[in-house]
């Protein structure tokens, strides 16, 4: 596998982490993930918006986007992914310096690192839904950053995968967040639910796409708190993200969610996400 590493396209098992890089001393950096689909990159404008957002959220002086873009592109075609699924991964650090808490001064370069890779996509889980169980949100105050500090998401990652759940869905002072790795959407009478925009919560992507095929379509919904009591009486709820896609949910914390199968409009919205990665059916 040929990767990116600080300015060379390398093999990944020749790529060499200084001990004293910032990332890996305090998860001080960021990372974005991206689906392509025969060559493409999927929604990339919205990504490297969510790129620069986190980028500036911790003053990391990264500013050249656009030859990120070419350099995603470069992997997928050295790599021989330019058909099906592929899964492109984005990793800046605020560089290598003597550990201090404090940023270096002066300011060295930023650590970057692309890769990529083939991705199968959950085809079969998209068809029957998923079980999920809800979970305590004891992750910082900006969430709305993608930063590398995910300890409080691999807890809550791992308290699913122990009760074979697909997901966490978080809870914070009664209200559900997100998704350990997604976003969270509920139906209510036609409505499709999710929170607001806000420090507590990532900018998803998927969810955006979701919310703004919703208006296309003439669906209901809107952006405001849903206690996680009322969850458990939604008639739909689906997981969001890079990796997931919409993702039914048909069972949390043990408790059927509609009825036990995924609903029309997590259906109707499956379809506007395949028509638009994939110009149809989904395929691996």
């Amino acid at each position: 596998m040929i990767v990116y590493f600080d300015g060379s396209f390398m093999p990944k098992d020749e790529v060499r982490i200084s001990p004293d890089d910032r990332g890996f001393l305090f998860g001080d950096g960021v990372y974005e993930v991206l689906h392509a689909w025969d060559g493409h990159l999927f929604e990339p404008e919205a990504h490297f918006a969510r790129l620069e957002h986190s980028l500036a959220a911790l003053r990391i002086g990264f500013h050249d986007l656009d030859g990120l873009r070419f350099t995603m592109d470069q992997l997928l075609r050295l790599n021989a992914l330019m058909h099906g699924a592929a899964r492109v991964y984005c990793q800046i650090t605020r560089g290598a310096a003597h550990r201090d808490h404090a940023f270096p001064d002066p300011a060295v370069p930023p650590t970057v690192y692309v890769a990529v890779e083939p991705y199968a996509p959950p085809i079969a889980l998209w068809e029957t839904g998923v079980p999920a169980i809800t979970v305590a949100d004891i992750r910082w105050g900006r969430c709305d950053i993608k930063s590398l500090n995910l300890l409080g998401n691999i807890l809550a990652t791992q308290e699913a995968k122990e009760a074979g759940a697909y997901d966490a869905i978080l809870v914070r002072d009664g209200v559900v967040t997100e998704g350990s790795h997604t976003g969270v959407c509920a139906v209510f009478d036609g409505t499709v639910v999710t929170h607001a925009l806000t420090p507590e919560i990532l900018g998803s992507v998927t969810r955006d796409f979701v919310l703004r095929s919703c208006r296309d379509l003439g669906t209901a919904c809107a952006e405001r708190e849903i206690p996680v009591a009322s969850l458990y009486e939604a008639d739909e709820v689906m997981l969001l993200g890079t990796t997931s896609g919409i993702m039914p949910v048909i069972e949390i914390d043990g408790r059927a969610i509609g009825s036990g199968c995924p609903g029309p409009v997590t259906r109707r919205l499956q379809e506007v996400l395949h028509s638009r990665m994939l110009g149809g059916t989904p395929r691996a």
